[in-house]
């Protein structure tokens, strides 16, 4: 499901948890915001799924909304839980695994 929210709300409460559901062996994504100077991509991700390392052109901002997540930043690794962010600077090589059911809000913030 990547559903982009900018068509259809203009101003409403969005409770976080309930932005999307957990599926099985699956990573689940909707797009909240996508506009020239970044987007807001909402996240589920099943146990033990994951994305494998790459680079992004973009800082991003990670903000775990549930569970658990292993993030690895240019080799360090870092545990992050419900409450809990972190930056990944543009250009530096990062990967995550989901430690359990994990939801993430991510913002990347296009520089010029």
């Amino acid at each position: 499901m990547n559903e982009d929210l900018n068509a259809t709300i203009t101003a409403k409460t969005l409770k976080l948890k309930d932005l999307l559901a957990y599926q099985g062996d699956a990573v689940v994504s909707r797009t909240l915001v996508d506009k020239e100077a970044g987007t807001v991509t909402a996240f589920a991700f099943d146990s033990g799924q994951g994305l494998s390392e790459h680079t992004a052109p973009y800082d991003a901002l990670v903000i775990v909304v549930d569970g658990e997540v292993e993030i690895e930043i240019s080799g360090e690794s870092f545990h992050l839980r419900e409450g809990e962010m972190i930056i990944m600077p543009a250009n530096k090589p990062h990967a995550l695994k989901a430690i359990t059911k994990f939801k993430m809000i991510l913002i990347m913030i296009r520089a010029k």
